[in-house]
């Protein structure tokens, strides 16, 4: 079993070889929480936040990429800012 911050610090190091993909849109993307049953919360930000293929972009590249390096995680979901 994995702690909490090195299961995060490696879901960090996941998420680097796509950012450079994401940044080039005008994007990036930010953990915002890691659940007990192995949920990575994120939040899109910049261009990525309101682009109509974010779902797309979370499923098939943030969470492949991401499950590739720590398979411990079940799923990834984004989280919205409601104001």
């Amino acid at each position: 079993m994995h702690n909490r911050e090195e299961l995060l610090a490696r879901i960090e190091s996941s998420l680097e070889a796509i950012r450079p993909h994401l940044e080039a849109d005008g994007g990036n993307v930010e953990v915002v929480d890691f659940t007990d049953e192995h949920i990575v919360k994120i939040r899109l930000l910049g261009a990525c936040s309101d682009c109509s293929m974010s779902l797309m972009t979370i499923r098939a590249g943030i969470e492949e990429a991401i499950k590739r390096v720590v398979p411990e995680v079940a799923g990834v979901e984004p989280v919205t800012d409601i104001f």
